[in-house]
Parts: structure tokens; sequence; C-alpha cells
């Protein structure tokens, strides 16, 4: 049995019945007639513009030849990969700038430090990045580009599934990959015994004239189609999920409920296409919630473990149930996920008027500053206060907790652990009037003192004081007390809707493993021919061609050689010509 590994230009798919080389004259006149036939077939079928095919006649200047030539453009796989990239491109404004659809305060900060680029970024929406006109238009030109790529390629593909392999080349000892020996099988005997070998290797066979011929790696353009539509579907979750997406947030006091309603929440923000109507009914209250920290070695303070412990009911009249809610393991309801994203204290407070009377208590909750929980708030005594001579006011006071103080005389104002092992309380006092009753919204943590004058010390120096749990600061003048009570805890959680998610996981499962089926899975053919020689005896012939580059190819031919060849061995007289060809890289062709 004879292999030889040989490199040559691609071969017409002729079938001829001869003997390899015998040729003649009658021969080279129909192999030119032949080409000329291929080469005009392929211009036919050539998916290049008219005006570029060689000999094609030109396209008139005219609404529907620059809308054909558009449109070629469009679909062409070079557009289709410049839009994607120009996709990416556009998408890093969205990251660096702030969105006003994700954080409006950040956008104003941003034009506050950057005021020389406010106008120009306003006329190019980049506030606005994913839903601005630019952005919107690489995005539908992406989706009709892959559209126009993926339709014309997959009914190509149905049509390559239901051809056949076609019929051996005339010289098979110019393919790439080949092999020859002779055997006393009769030729049927041979193309039978090759058949079921092809077919055992799941090749597609097809029983010519004095040959078989096999083909293999159809998936690969399955792989490549699945790719592409699975782009198609990842675009499509994504705009899903824009216009139809929620996210709110909601602080939580330890006893405290939430209800799942628009009015609830403390931020809101959802895609151009919700309905609050489309919220899931439930609620929850959050019973307990732990947190546990390293408390010695150089981690020390890092978190543990976090935990929220509610009682919830789904639906309107649901029965409760006990439930815990971790970092990134959220509570699923009907679509909806509700995420623990932080935790904080809320310091007790109590205040009296001139006369003792209780006017306000209640748990104040204040915001976290660091990573050991130094935080900062207000609170706002708003109604039910009168001075010492019955003058209706309102009482403001800034507020720093630390849960564990350094000590006096060891340090600032700041906490040096997460837990509480030594809380203190920081008031400085202000009356006047809050601004509350102007209609206008303002932030619960921060006091807002324009209209406020502070309370002054004996010095004269603005009135201020550290308290140690349950111990209570006197304001100046009679004007009452204020009692550091007690501290309670809060956690804080998200309530996201984001519909499509779950079709972009699958788009980009399907869009890797399409991607693999196209770089791994190679398409090749394989003839086998098999006619009686002149001295009566079977000559075998095997090649192979990749239709990509396919180093596996000699491989897989030697051993379907080697299988076939156990079924039809060399005839006796020819074991002794038995040899094995490698042809030099340099002399192939």
């Amino acid at each position: 049995m004879s292999t030889t590994d040989k490199a040559s230009p691609e071969t017409s798919d002729e079938t001829t019945d001869e003997t390899p080389g015998e040729t003649s004259e009658a021969e080279s006149r129909a192999s030119a007639a032949a080409d000329a036939t291929d080469a005009a077939a392929g211009a036919q079928l050539s998916t290049a513009p008219l005006e570029d095919s060689p000999g094609g006649p030109a396209v008139g200047i005219g609404v529907i030849g620059w809308a054909r030539w558009f449109w070629r453009q469009l679909t062409s796989m070079r557009v289709a990969l410049i839009l994607l990239f120009l996709l990416s491109l556009g998408a890093i404004p969205g990251s660096l700038i702030p969105q006003n659809n994700v954080d409006a305060l950040k956008v104003a900060s941003w034009k506050r430090d950057n005021p020389s680029w406010v106008t120009v970024a306003e006329k190019l929406q980049l506030f606005d990045v994913y839903s601005s006109v630019w952005f919107s238009a690489i995005y539908l030109l992406l989706f009709i580009s892959l559209i126009g790529c993926i339709v014309p390629r997959s009914w190509q593909f149905v049509g390559q599934l239901r051809g056949r392999p076609p019929g051996a080349p005339r010289r098979l000892d110019r393919l790439p990959a080949h092999t020859t020996w002779r055997t006393e099988k009769t030729p049927d005997e041979v193309l039978s015994y090759a058949r079921t070998v092809l077919r055992g290797s799941r090749f597609r066979t097809e029983l010519g004239k004095g040959h078989v011929a096999a083909e293999k790696g159809y998936l690969r353009e399955a792989g490549n189609l699945i790719f592409h539509v699975a782009l198609i579907v990842m675009l499509v979750a994504f705009a899903w999920g824009q216009y139809f997406k929620s996210e709110g947030g909601k602080l939580v006091l330890r006893g405290s409920g939430f209800s799942n309603t628009l009015t609830q929440y403390d931020d809101f923000k959802s895609g151009g296409l919700f309905d609050p109507d489309d919220l899931p009914p439930f609620s929850f209250t959050l019973d307990r919630f732990d947190a546990t920290y390293e408390m010695t070695g150089p981690q020390r303070g890092t978190p543990r473990d976090f935990k929220a412990y509610v009682t919830f009911s789904e639906g309107a009249h649901g029965t409760p149930q006990k439930r815990e809610i971790q970092v990134n393991k959220p509570l699923e309801v009907d679509g909806s996920k509700v995420y623990l994203l932080g935790h904080g204290y809320a310091p007790i407070v109590s205040v009296t008027d001139p006369t003792g009377k209780v006017i306000f208590k209640d748990a104040v909750p204040v915001l976290p500053q660091d990573a050991n929980l130094t935080s900062t708030g207000a609170v706002k005594v708003t109604d039910g206060y009168k001075d010492k001579d019955g003058k209706t006011e309102q009482l403001g006071f800034n507020a720093v907790f630390v849960p564990t103080f350094a000590g006096e005389g060891k340090g600032t104002m700041f906490s040096q652990f997460p837990a509480l092992l030594m809380p203190r309380l920081m008031l400085n006092a202000f009356h006047g009037s809050l601004g509350v009753d102007s209609g206008l919204p303002q932030n619960v943590y921060v006091l807002k003192t324009d209209k406020m004058e502070p309370f002054k010390d004996e010095s004269g120096q603005q009135f201020k004081q550290k308290l140690e749990l349950g111990q209570t600061m006197t304001l100046p003048n009679g004007a009452g007390t204020v009692k550091f009570e007690g501290i309670e805890r809060w956690a804080t959680f998200s309530v996201t809707q984001q519909p499509g998610s779950g079709l972009a996981l699958a788009g980009a499962i399907a869009a890797i493993a399409g991607l693999a089926g196209s770089l791994f899975i190679q398409r090749r053919r394989i003839w086998v021919r098999a006619v009686t020689g002149k001295d009566g005896v079977t000559v075998v012939e095997m090649a192979g061609l990749g239709r990509s580059e396919s180093t596996r190819l000699p491989q897989e031919l030697a051993e379907l050689a080697a299988t076939l060849h156990q079924q039809a061995p060399s005839a006796p007289a020819a074991l002794a010509e038995t040899r094995v060809e490698e042809t030099p890289e340099g002399e192939r062709g």
C-alpha cells in the first residue's frame, strides 16, 4: 500500500472512470470545456456586488442601484464586525461617565466637577448613552446586518445539507493526501467495503461509477450560524432587559417591614416600557441581622458572613415563611430577586422639650463612611417642640456614630472596628426651620441648616457632645434634653427584575458552543476509486481534501485506508512493491 501527502491547487470535482495516468487529447478538450463551465457557474453563484463581478453588467446610478449597493455593504461580514466594534467602543462612555438612569446625584456631581465638558457631553448624550440616538443607530444597524448575513447563509446551508458529496476528481494523486494499493478483491467489493467503512466514521457517502465519494464536517457551518444567531439573541435580550427592567432599593430597620409597591422604595429606576403593575406582590419583615468579622490577625475587621433573617409572604394573603438572605444568595420571587446589599446601625434617640415631655423617640439610620462603619446622619425633630418661651421650632442634630471608639485621648471620632465594642454618638444641635414644609424633597441623612441657628455653649462655641450608650445631653438655656437610648440595626435590599437575563445567558452559551464548533470542526472530503488494471488486478485509490486547513486529514485518511486494507488486502504479487512515500514540502503540487 502506497501513501502520499501532497499539496496542490483545488481540483475539479469532475468524475471519470478512466484509470489514473491514462489521458488523451479528447480528455484535454473535455477538461478545458468543464473548466470554462465551472468559471461561468462560479460567476453566477458569486456573492460579490454585481458591479465588482468580473464581466458583470454595471449598476446604473439611481435609487434602486444605491439601495442594492447599501444593502450588500450593510449585510457583509466586514461591516458586521465594524459595527460590533463600534458598539463596544460606544459602551465605553457609559462606563466612565455617570448615567442619569443609574445615579442622577453622581451626574450632578460630575457636572459640578467638569463644567467645561457639560455642554459637549449633553449634546453627545453622554449622560444617557444607552438610550442615545447614535448608540441606538449602531445597535439597530448591527441587528439588521446580522440578520442580513444569516438568512442567505441559512438557505445555503440547507442546500448543502440536501446536497450529495461531489464526484471524484480525475487525478486523485494530486490531492493533498493520497494512498493507493492493488488488491485481488473486485471493484464492486472494494467500493462496498469502502461505503461501510466511511459510514462507520459518520461520513455522508455517495456511490458513483467506479468510486465512492464521502463528505464530513457539515456542522462547521452550523456552528457558524449558531454563533451569529446567538449574537442576535443576546442583542434581543439586552434590548428586552433595558426596556422592561426595574430596580429599587430599600433600607429596612430590624423589626420593620417592606411591601413591593412603588411607594415603598427609597429609590427606584426602570426601563421605558416598564409598568408598575408588573411588580410581583410580596412583603417581608426583617427579624434579625447577623454580621461576623475577623477578630484578630492582619485581617482584623474583615467581614466573614452577613445574614438577614426575614419573615416572607408571597401575594396579598400569602402564608408567612421564614427565609434567609445572604450576599450573592438572593430571595427569588416570581421573576424578581431580593439582594442583600449592605447594613449599618441606627442609634435610638429620644428628645424632650423644656417641660420634660418626650416629643421624639426613634431609631435614626446613619450611613457608613468606611469599612469600620464610621457613620454619619441627621436627627430631625419636625413636630411637637416649643422652646421655654412657647415658640414653636424645629430641632436638628448632625450625628456621627462609631461602633468602636478608640477611647479618650487615643484617637479622633473614627471607628476602630465594625462591631459594637465601644459605641459612641456625637451630636451637635441646631434650632429653627428644617425646611421640610417647603414641599421640596430633602436628603434624610443630611441636615439643611441655612434656616437654622446652632445652640451655643458657655464659651460661645457650637454646642456638641459625645454620648455613651444611655447617657443624656442637656441642651443650653433649658431647651430640653437628648438621650442615647440604644442601638438598632438596619439592612439595605435591592429588588431587581431583569427579564432578559436568562435569554442572554442562553445566547452566550450558544455563542460559545457555536464558535467552538466553527473553530474545531473541519469540513473534509474523501474519495475511494476502485478500477480493474491492465493485468486484471483491482487498483484502489484513496484521497482526501479539506475544505479548510486541517492538519489531521492525512492521519484520518491513513486510518481509514488501514481499515479498508484489512478487508481488501494487497494482492500477493504486489506485496514486494509496498512502500510509503512522504513528499517533501517544496516538491508538493
